[in-house]
């Protein structure tokens, strides 16, 4: 029988899953449509629908974590279980965290404008520098899986020395030593977080630049680059905030293990987490003009605002 927490925790973990999965389904169906008609997808598109795709892959990864944590927490700490769950988490979680970031670059680069030569260098071939920041991204993500391998090493010779019961001191050594290496794990996602903040304060420092231009010109301040320069910001933005929320979550939940009321500690760490793949799919909506126009005409014609008639967003 569940208790009111755990009950309360498979609710809020529910109903992240259905808002998650509708948002990033509807980015998949509308751009897979778009790329099916028109035979070709632009990079914002492509790495746009990427992401919606890991997302739907994250979270039903963190909601089977989720299900396991309440109802079984024996299977969810056995190690076949935990190398499964761990293994296609971190590929995944990294690799979505990578293209959020070549996502934020891109915009930067695209929008942004300075003077200075490796800026230019690097704007005249942006579509080149971001397939090779992907690229680097998927190897960085093998990597961090990789890596795992050498913690599931410590924690299978940790189940050796356990199922023998010579609890020495060597042993809890070895123990505290394979949840610390967990914990330092997540310094995987600070170069993302460095290269995001970095992409926004570049956006800032050019929004500043060109404003004050329009104003020495007497120039209207709403032109559409200065339009294009704050929609970028607020994308950015959003959903750097959403990534520090959803690393410190990730942080305690991993050095959950030295923290009293382990359980409830991961139980409010899982929601957090899930939260990212969740609203991350409807920043990504209100930030993109075609997603959002499609959501909108999508909801018109459901509700009958729309002339009789209106076609949905997936018509030919």
């Amino acid at each position: 029988m569940l208790g009111f927490a755990e009950g309360m925790f498979l609710v809020m973990a529910v109903t992240e899953l259905i808002l998650g999965l509708l948002g990033n389904v509807f980015i998949g169906l509308v751009n897979g449509s778009s790329w099916f008609k028109n035979k070709r997808i632009s990079l914002f598109d492509f790495i746009i629908t990427i992401l919606a795709l890991l997302s739907i892959v994250l979270l039903w990864i963190l909601f089977t974590d989720s299900l396991l944590l309440v109802s079984s927490s024996k299977v969810r700490d056995s190690e076949i279980v935990m190398q499964i769950i761990d293994i296609f988490w971190t590929f995944t979680n990294s690799l979505n965290i990578w293209l959020a970031t070549c996502l934020g670059v891109l915009y930067c680069l695209k929008i942004a404008s300075f003077s200075h030569s490796t800026f230019l260098w690097l704007k005249w071939r942006v579509s080149r520098v971001v397939v090779w920041m992907m690229l680097g991204a998927l190897l960085l993500t093998c990597g961090s899986t990789m890596s795992l391998f050498n913690e599931f090493k410590i924690n299978s010779a940790l189940r050796g020395i356990n199922g023998t019961g010579n609890v020495t001191e060597h042993f809890r050594k070895k123990k505290n030593e394979y949840y610390l290496m967990h914990v330092l794990g997540t310094l995987w996602n600070l170069p993302p977080l460095i290269v995001s903040l970095a992409s926004y304060l570049l956006l800032l420092l050019s929004l500043g630049r060109h404003t004050r231009q329009m104003q020495q010109n007497g120039t209207s301040s709403r032109d559409p680059s200065t339009e294009a320069h704050k929609r970028a910001i607020k994308i950015i933005l959003s959903l750097f905030f959403l990534f520090v929320f959803y690393f410190l979550a990730f942080l305690l939940a991993s050095a959950s293990h030295f923290l009293p009321n382990n359980k409830v500690t991961v139980m409010i760490c899982e929601i957090i987490v899930m939260f990212y793949p969740a609203a991350h799919s409807f920043i990504l909506i209100l930030g993109n003009k075609k997603l959002k126009q499609t959501f909108v005409d999508m909801l018109q014609c459901e509700s009958g605002h729309l002339k009789p008639g209106c076609r949905g967003p997936f018509s030919p």
